[in-house]
């Protein structure tokens, strides 16, 4: 079969462990506020992948953050960079200066920058929430495919599909090695998307909720208290959002229900509204992104505490996938 791989005595033997040249198939997401030098380089240090969130940085700010982490690590380590931002032809020369090895890219066209990326010897993996999108990235030549189900926290997909379907649809389209993200967490999450075709999983919620992560405490402490029901996917006229109601969203719904124009969103939503709530810490009136999956996320622990349970489920699911 194409998409083999296996459990070996160091971890596992796949397309993306070797694209990557990690141990595990385990990626942490490059969230917004969260996931700075610190997230990466534990991350990287556990045996998974590590991204630096660019979407939050300046441009110098950036480069701190990656000469930060090469410091703290001698693993592979990547930035993940939203097209969409201004100053991106800043942040794609910083990347290239500092010979980041590996760049997620997301919420763009990913012809405009992947032959530039890969000219300078940078391997290349664009996030899409679709299998039209996920075939547009094969022809633009990146190297793997994150396909995101709208489970996930964060800026999401129109199409609003789930993970379970989505991951499928898009092993169907593609050829390139294939990464599932939205609504993971667990090692057994992980087993059920490699079982559908994925080649490895990417996980952000689960790893705010870490002494690592740049978020503030607040929001930490919100996400490990949240229940099933509590974020929701919002803002669609926008840029559709999944975050955890709060007076905030409520104040969006309200404009919402009373049919407000996309400029009266625009002024509801404001500047600066995620950097409010997840990294200052103002939990009525911030953007507060996250997952579906923080409904099971009960306690905050290092990230390598996490990579290595995850990797421990996983395996121990694939010898019994069930026993629960």
């Amino acid at each position: 079969m194409l998409f083999e791989g296996k459990i070996t005595d160091n971890g596992f033997d796949n397309r993306i462990t070797k694209l990557f040249g990690i141990q595990y198939p385990i990626i942490q997401a490059g969230m917004i506020w969260a996931s700075g030098w610190k997230l990466a380089s534990a991350v990287s240090n556990a045996g998974g992948l590590g991204l630096i969130g660019a979407g939050s940085m300046y441009p110098e700010v950036l480069r701190e953050h990656i000469q930060q982490c090469k410091a703290a690590t001698n693993k592979p380590f990547g930035v993940n960079l939203p097209l969409l931002y201004p100053d991106i032809d800043k942040h794609i020369a910083i990347i290239i200066e500092e010979k980041v090895p590996i760049v997620f890219t997301s919420a763009g066209n990913p012809k405009t920058w992947t032959a530039k990326l890969k000219e300078n010897g940078i391997t290349v993996v664009h996030v899409v929430s679709s299998a039209k999108f996920a075939k547009k990235c094969e022809e633009a030549g990146v190297d793997a495919v994150v396909a995101e189900g709208f489970e996930a926290g964060g800026h999401n997909g129109r199409e609003e599909t789930t993970t379970l379907c989505l991951i499928p649809n898009v092993r169907q389209s593609i050829s390139i090695p294939l990464i599932a993200a939205g609504g993971i967490a667990t090692g057994r999450a992980m087993y059920a998307m490699m079982a559908m075709g994925a080649e490895a999983v990417q996980i952000g919620s689960r790893f705010v909720c870490t002494p690592e992560a740049s978020s503030h405490q607040a929001f930490k402490d919100a996400v490990v208290s949240a229940n099933e029901g509590d974020t929701v996917l919002t803002l669609k006229e926008l840029t559709p959002v999944r975050l955890i109601k709060n007076d905030f969203y409520r104040r969006v719904a309200e404009a919402e229900e009373n049919c407000a124009t996309k400029e009266q969103m625009e002024e509801l939503l404001g500047r600066a509204r995620a950097k409010k709530g997840m990294f200052e810490g103002d939990m009525t009136e911030g953007e507060l992104e996250i997952g579906q999956v923080s409904s099971i996320i009960k306690d905050i622990k290092p990230a390598a505490n996490i990579v290595a349970e995850i990797w421990s489920e996983f395996t121990e699911t694939a010898k019994n996938p069930f026993r629960f």
